[in-house]
């Protein structure tokens, strides 16, 4: 029987041909990205998040791997039946450490997609706006308690 975690999201989602920002780059590139996360604020040092891009646009060209190294903090925040976890920290491309904060919707209704709300990683990155994915790939927990 495992401890009920009183506020944190499980993400397995991905977005296929999404326009994303780079710092420092003109426009938009298009990519696929693939989000994962299970994540809990009483287990933060033992939580995992982790964003993919790979650009289809100049294959190779901006394609990178984000991990968290340090999420330092977790927040879930009800919003009518659905619920929004904020999560936010440091984490690695390649070497380089970089801030972030991600903003994961969990939609109740079933025919309501989930929602990445944001996605930034300071200094690099921003998905540049709310992302739909399948409905249950996001799962925010312990809301029901809010």
């Amino acid at each position: 029987m495992g401890v009920t975690c009183p506020c944190g999201v499980l993400v397995n989602a991905t977005k296929v041909g999404k326009n994303v920002k780079f710092n420092g780059v003109r426009g938009t590139i298009t990519g696929n990205l693939t989000y994962l996360a299970n994540v809990c604020v009483t287990t933060r040092a033992a939580s995992t998040l982790s964003l993919v891009f790979v650009d289809t646009e100049s294959p190779g060209t901006f394609s990178f791997m984000f991990t968290a190294n340090d999420i330092t903090s977790v927040t879930c925040k009800r919003d009518g039946q659905n619920c929004v976890v904020t999560v936010t920290g440091t984490g690695l491309i390649g070497s380089r450490e970089f801030p972030f904060e991600a903003v994961f919707r969990d939609q109740v209704a079933t025919a309501a997609n989930d929602i990445v709300q944001s996605f930034v990683i300071t200094g690099f990155f921003d998905q540049n706006g709310a992302v739909p994915v399948t409905q249950g790939s996001i799962v925010a927990l312990g809301c029901q308690a809010l």
